[in-house]
């Protein structure tokens, strides 16, 4: 006999667990019901769509990487923030392997509740400061090719590191972290002399 009171959690669960083992395009209102063994009527209780199923599902998991991110990057810690990504990995595989092997695009799409594209905005806000901070504290600057500096050093080069590890559904290893430590070295201790912004030539239409 089948469960006869479903939660959010319950929906948020089964979404979690398809998108992991077939993706993200594997999340269908019918796939989540059938997963749980739940009436249509109990999902549309409770989300608008799929699409919200989903973006509530990716924004939770989003924050809850962050909270160490923000943290490292308000305590002035800019290398603990780059390794955030490979130790928030070994912690926490499953949620790692949903958020970071695919793209923000898979979750954020169609029409979301107004409270929910609210806290995407706040959270995005969030990263964009964090970046802003960094590149100002590290490079003393906060210019186009300061902040491409911090957003590579502190978002692209963690990411490249462990999705390999994470396809294979492993946990990053210690030498990943020894990668992003050499990394960041090179980038952070580069004199800023290095780094001017270049007029990109003109090109007429």
């Amino acid at each position: 006999m089948g469960k006869a009171h479903f939660e959010r959690t319950d929906f948020l669960g089964a979404a979690f667990k398809l998108a992991l083992e077939q993706g993200p395009v594997a999340v269908t209102v019918g796939s989540v019901t059938q997963e749980l063994g739940a009436p249509i009527g109990s999902f549309y209780h409770r989300f608008a769509s799929r699409d919200a199923l989903l973006g509530e599902l990716w924004l939770e998991t989003v924050m809850s990487f962050q909270v160490g991110f923000v943290a490292a990057i308000n305590a002035g810690d800019g290398l603990a923030a780059a390794l955030h990504t490979p130790r928030w990995a070994r912690n926490n595989l499953g949620s790692a392997r949903f958020l970071l092997l695919y793209d923000r695009d898979n979750f954020v799409r169609g029409d979301w509740p107004d409270v929910l594209r609210e806290r995407a905005q706040s959270q995005a806000r969030e990263i964009e400061k964090c970046v802003r901070t960094f590149a100002r504290d590290q490079f003393s600057n906060t210019n186009s090719v300061q902040i491409r500096r911090a957003i590579f050093i502190l978002v692209e080069v963690p990411l490249a590191a462990v999705r390999p590890h994470l396809r294979r559904g492993e946990r990053p290893p210690a030498v990943v972290d020894e990668l992003i430590r050499a990394t960041y070295k090179a980038v952070v201790e580069t004199p800023n002399a290095n780094w001017s912004e270049k007029k990109q030539p003109r090109t007429d239409d």
